[in-house]
């Protein structure tokens, strides 16, 4: 069996699973958000009769969406989930101040790891498969009946072999390889399939970028992205959680639906241009587009490893005139990590606003909505019409490196460009 198959099969009890069958699994964690989760609230308190959730230790909530509240309905949104968690004693309710974007906290949490199943009413819940899980979203009707019973019901995918080779290239990273692979197959070359990746260059990657790449196998139609864990997902873990965890890997004779071979000696620096993720090209071959806003950040780029990245672009320069320039730290710890490095400090001097963490601008919430005519060049996984903002507006996908280098520029850039200039 594939990872993904052998994860469901231990969490349905059963011996093997084959692609297509439909089977209910016990979840380890399930995750709401304050958009998705009061609608599963609703749904539990009123189909589902109320009562007690299944396990208060495995249910998360986290208000990261509109947060810090933008206007009276955001609030509404928000009380929802903090009177739930009370009422429920949820252990695992992250208040504004604690709290992150959802999917680098409960990683740097060490709230999930290999081999777990887990749920959670976000596209993006994906991102956890870069430690090993089998991890997914779901709609908030789900997610009510899991706080509910803690099983729910999957049809197992079929599995995507991916195999990245080579050797990355300075400003080259896992951005850029999500972006490629996405370019190469499209936003349904994987669908409801578990995109599986393997070789020197998938494990030459950090966890962190591990994280980018499976946050975005839901923009190739992914159910899911799984990295098989190895030594350098458990030492990411072990000091984070004492929890002991058993890496799945995938049998020598697994089956896949189909495969892929990446060699990214070959990759640059990599935009994808509106209004799909899978419309890609070289960064270096957009000069001639303008841009009016930069977002570095999101559950896609806004670790520490990206906001590096970022200040060593920025660092002694300044932001365009006619940019502006945002800038937020995933989670509060890397928000304190990034201050302590300095960070911080380059970002301000490069006129950048640095704000406390929160999806925002990523769906257009706030804290950096486009007007119409507009153009972004964002670190986010999305680029469809309307997705921060005017639906009139442009964004451009692209690593924290091309960000940086664009706000500089003025225009989409490489840090090599602004280098030579």
């Amino acid at each position: 069996m594939t990872a993904a198959e052998k994860i469901l099969a231990s969490h349905a009890d059963r011996d093997e699973v084959h692609p297509g069958q439909i089977l209910e699994a016990c979840v380890d964690l399930a995750l709401g958000n304050d958009i998705t989760a009061p609608i599963a609230i609703h749904a539990f308190k009123g189909e589902l009769g109320g009562g007690k959730v299944f396990d208060p230790e495995k249910v998360v909530l986290v208000p990261d969406h509109f947060t810090p509240n933008k206007d009276i309905k955001s609030a509404e949104q928000a009380k929802v989930l903090r009177e739930f968690a009370r009422e429920q004693k949820l252990l695992h309710y992250f208040e504004i101040g604690e709290m992150g974007v959802e999917h680098a906290l409960l990683p740097e949490l060490g709230l999930v790891g290999p081999g777990d199943l887990v749920i959670g009413a976000d596209s993006h819940t994906c991102t956890y498969g870069g430690l090993g899980a089998f991890s997914t979203g779901v709609g908030s009707t789900d997610l009510a009946a899991v706080m509910a019973t803690g099983r729910l019901w999957f049809r197992v995918p079929e599995t995507f072999k991916v195999t990245v080779t080579g050797t990355y290239s300075r400003w080259v990273g896992a951005k850029d390889l999500v972006l490629d692979l996405i370019g190469r197959i499209g936003v349904d070359g994987a669908r409801y399939m578990a995109l599986e990746f393997h070789g020197p260059a998938a494990e030459a990657l950090s966890v962190e970028g591990r994280l980018t790449v499976a946050n975005m196998a839901i923009e190739a139609g992914g159910k899911t992205g799984i990295f098989p864990a190895d030594e350098k997902a458990m030492e990411y873990l072990s000091i984070r959680t004492g929890r002991k965890f058993d890496p799945v890997l995938p049998d020598e004779g697994a089956e896949y639906a189909n495969a892929i071979e990446i060699d990214v000696s070959g990759l640059v620096p990599t935009v994808a241009k509106p209004h799909l993720p899978s419309n890609v090209a070289p960064a270096a071959e957009c000069a001639d587009i303008k841009i009016d806003q930069v977002v570095i950040g999101s559950c896609t780029n806004g670790r520490i490893e990206d906001l590096r990245v970022a200040a060593e672009v920025l660092k002694g320069h300044k932001a365009a005139k006619h940019v502006r320039l945002i800038v937020i730290p995933a989670t509060q710890a890397v928000y304190r990590m990034a201050m302590r490095e300095g960070l911080t400090e380059t970002f301000l001097d490069a006129g950048a606003a640095v704000s406390t963490p929160t999806c925002g601008p990523c769906l257009g919430g706030h804290m950096g909505c486009l007007a119409g005519g507009e153009r972004a060049v964002a670190t986010t996984n999305r680029n469809f019409v309307g997705r921060m903002g005017s639906p009139e507006s442009e964004v451009y996908l692209a690593s924290p490196a091309v960000a940086a280098a664009s706000a500089i520029a003025g225009h989409i850039a490489t840090p090599d460009q602004i280098a030579a200039s």
